[in-house]
């Protein structure tokens, strides 16, 4: 290996006592539907993959990153993407928040974590970037193994399933290990150890990434989590990790250090994150998409102003509130909505009406709409209930109440009908 691990704490034993490292949670959606994955769960207290209290942009991000490094005892030495989904499922948002860093912190070590499914496109700009560490999670080179740890691989708007999925996937995670490789970029491999799943299967993981070259690799014991295929599973024991490591050392080095860190871990290695993490992250969280904007309302689709309680599509008129000095929320404006028709040019109509707001509440909507606004820096949120509660959450950082009907669905995507792997659905869409 000749990637300088000395200030990697992910990395190195030595280091990850001494140093600090940052996870921006820039990465909301997945590509793949894993059988030990539920990221419907933002508990402050769980420490565990897919879990963060709150999503940033790219330029919230920048703002959080600011702040952060200033505040913690240690130093800050790496800067990761690691969820809470797969940073490749949104690689714009992933590859902008790159982009800030190395232009703001052009000595900070920068690394990402993939399940390796849309990477590799994207192996030429990490490397020129800079970026020196990417973690490929590789739980089995045998689809027929694959096809029982995985519901359902997404390329693209594709819905792919048992063998046929696991086989794909296998096709681009070692794809994307070559292009990784080839490109100068140290290449992390991640294997969940799933007890009669793929506990026997591990070594033979070892071996094939071993010849492509992978530095090193790290066998993490399945952590069961409420509400998923695998939740009934045991968590393999500490003697059985041993005695697996022990046999794959013999094809790669073994990382035996891992945390399991959350998607917005900061700090030290192995501690919770502290109350100053936590509020910064909603600090940033509650600012504008692009914070140097001035963006100090918030706009909603609403029949009286008092609840939120239309669909974006069907809203005649936009009402526009403040948050006062007091704190609390007063109506200053009211503005017509677009006309029906005319596609995107709708959408951009709308946003070009709501340039000083940062976000949009609306009961429902569709996806190009909330692609559309988002590059004008607006977000599009879907809430229910009262105003006051949904504008109170988003000024917090904090995801607004969710309609039942959307929640009840639990198919594995967002609200707009395109898959987000947040839950332990199949992945086809929540209309």
């Amino acid at each position: 290996m000749s990637a300088d691990f000395s200030k990697h704490p992910c990395f190195s034993p030595e280091a990850h006592h001494r140093y600090a490292r940052v996870h921006l949670p820039v990465a909301p959606d997945c590509n793949i539907g894993c059988n030990f994955c539920n990221r419907k769960n933002d508990c402050l207290n769980e420490s565990r993959p897919g879990v963060t209290s709150t999503l940033l942009s790219p330029h919230q991000s920048i703002a959080y990153l600011e702040h952060i490094t200033d505040v913690l005892d240690a130093p800050v030495t790496v800067v990761g993407i690691a969820g809470p989904g797969d940073p490749f499922a949104t690689p714009d948002s992933t590859m902008e928040t790159l982009r800030l860093v190395r232009d703001r912190y052009p000595d900070m070590l920068l690394c990402l974590a993939s399940n390796g499914l849309g990477i590799t496109p994207y192996a030429k700009e990490l490397a020129d970037l800079k970026v020196g560490h990417v973690t490929i999670t590789v739980n089995a080179v045998d689809p027929n193994v694959g096809a029982r740890i995985y519901r359902f691989v997404r390329p693209d708007k594709q819905v792919l399933r048992g063998e046929e999925g696991a086989q794909l996937l296998l096709e681009r995670q070692l794809g994307a290990i070559r292009a990784l490789k080839a490109n100068g970029v140290t290449v992390k491999i991640n294997t969940i150890v799933i007890p009669t799943v793929n506990v026997g299967h591990v070594e033979e993981v070892a071996r094939t990434v071993a010849g492509l070259d992978a530095d090193v690799h790290n066998c993490i014991p399945l952590y069961p989590v409420k509400d998923t295929p695998f939740e009934h599973l045991p968590e393999p024991s500490i003697p059985a990790m041993e005695m697996l490591r022990a046999r794959c050392v013999g094809y790669m080095p073994q990382m035996t250090h891992c945390s399991r860190c959350r998607a917005d871990a900061a700090g030290i290695l192995g501690q919770d994150n502290a109350e100053l993490v936590q509020a910064a992250l909603s600090q940033a969280a509650s600012l504008p998409l692009r914070p140097t904007e001035n963006r100090p309302y918030v706009a909603v689709a609403s029949q009286e102003g008092v609840l939120v309680n239309q669909h974006l599509g069907e809203t005649e008129r936009i009402w526009i509130f403040e948050r006062t000095t007091a704190g609390d929320f007063e109506h200053v404006d009211t503005r017509p909505a677009p006309q029906p028709g005319g596609g995107d040019e709708r959408w951009t109509a709308l946003a070009d009406r709501l340039p000083d707001c940062r976000a949009l509440l609306c009961a429902a909507a569709g996806q190009r709409p909330k692609v559309i606004l988002a590059a004008k820096g607006i977000r599009l949120l879907v809430a229910e209930g009262l105003i006051e509660e949904a504008m109170e959450a988003v000024y917090a950082g904090h995801k607004p109440r969710m309609p039942a009907r959307v929640l009840a669905r639990g198919s594995g995507t967002d609200v707009d009908g395109v898959g987000c792997g947040s839950c332990a659905g199949p992945g086809t869409g929540c209309g």
